[in-house]
């Protein structure tokens, strides 16, 4: 156990009751409409963590084979590669394979199942398939309707090492949905595209066992998604200000953090300069369209407590300016030269990112253990 302000900054901190609770309110959702959680460990990107949110032996989801590699050698054994497959990255999804792992890779077009089956024979074992459907026009994914998906069922069929297992769909819309009637809709018309998909499988003679939907927003949203096989999220883990900024959590539900000292200030500009720049918090400005533009992130004192008005107007590499929106001057009761403060990131995925390992805290005055993150592709 280590006092924080023993801790070099910047450093991300993770708050552990917060992390628990938020990973209590997406299990308490899934088992209530009685579908599988597949939490996507894309955020922090630890196996400490995971722990908390995605105990053994549940499936996950993954961004990076990097994470696939480190979540099956540590005893997971059904993960779904949520990024597009491109043919480069077959050896990779073959080791994994080679390992007994029941992976299920992403494709979205015709020309991705081609080359899929064409190199079908030198996998080691059957590789599980989910076509990505497109429920908004936000990224990636065809069309629930689309003739394309039915080609992509057919090339697949070819190869005794395909198992084509479903559909899957990310309402990344969603995000910018700032009410519980916007983020309903864009769920339920979530579902309502993936069920479409996965009927015309079915009524072409292709077996369905994977309906998967989900986003943070959508996962959240109150709907039953009835008929879903699966929900998958992974942002609610930690939130960030951009899922507050939504209504999806309040500020106070924001699990992680970046601790960061006061190197000085320039009264005269309202600035206060800290040692947390973009190489700490990231570039990310995600909440520039939101009612509240949190800049780089919001200010807190240094055992997490918001304050009202303060927060990350620019950065620089390793420099942070933090202005008060009302033009106030700082007072050196709170940014007094070494003080400690916390930066609630505007979007965690990206914050965290920028970080090797986490501190963890219980009572946000120690850390009582840290956690490695696997980074790479």
């Amino acid at each position: 156990m280590s006092k924080f302000s023993n801790l070099l900054t910047p450093a991300c901190l993770i708050d552990l009751p917060r992390l628990i609770a938020n990973a209590d309110r997406m299990a308490a959702v899934a088992d209530v409409a009685g579908v599988a959680l597949r939490p996507h460990v894309k955020t922090l990107k630890s196996l400490e963590a995971a722990q908390i949110y995605a105990p053994l032996p549940m499936p996950i989801t993954v961004s990076t084979l990097a994470e696939g590699r480190a979540f099956a050698e540590a005893g997971y054994s059904d993960i779904l590669y949520a990024v597009g497959l491109t043919p480069n990255k077959l050896p990779a999804v073959n080791a994994l394979l080679e390992n007994n792992i029941s992976l299920t890779v992403l494709i979205d077009s015709s020309a991705a199942a081609e080359a899929l089956a064409d190199s079908a024979d030198n996998l080691s074992g059957t590789l599980n398939v989910a076509v990505e459907v497109d429920t908004d026009g936000h990224r990636a994914g065809i069309g629930a309707e689309s003739p394309v998906l039915l080609q992509i069922a057919a090339k697949l069929a070819g190869s005794s090492k395909l198992n084509l297992v479903g559909v899957m769909a990310h309402a990344g819309g969603s995000y910018g949905a700032f009410d519980s009637e916007a983020r309903q809709h864009s769920a339920q018309q979530e579902c309502d595209k993936a069920l479409l998909a996965s009927a015309r499988l079915e009524e072409a003679g292709f077996p369905v066992t994977m309906i998967s939907v989900g986003s943070t927003p959508t996962a959240l949203s109150g709907i039953t998604h009835e008929g879903i096989t699966e929900l998958r999220a992974g942002v609610y883990a930690t939130f960030d200000c951009v899922m507050a900024g939504l209504g999806v959590c309040q500020y106070q539900d924001i699990a992680i953090s970046v601790l960061t000292s006061v190197i000085g200030r320039q009264d005269e500009k309202g600035w206060v300069l800290v040692d947390a720049g973009w190489m700490a918090l990231s570039r990310d400005t995600g909440t520039a369209s939101h009612p509240t533009d949190c800049g780089y992130g919001l200010v807190c004192d240094v055992h997490g407590n918001l304050l009202d008005g303060w927060y990350v107007q620019q950065t620089n590499q390793e420099h942070g300016v933090i202005v008060h929106r009302d033009g106030h001057t700082p007072t050196e009761q709170n940014f007094s030269y070494g003080t400690m403060l916390r930066i609630l990131p505007v979007h965690a995925c990206a914050t965290a990112g920028q970080f090797e390992k986490y501190h963890v805290t219980r009572d946000n005055v120690h850390t009582q253990e840290t956690w490695n993150r696997i980074n790479g592709w």
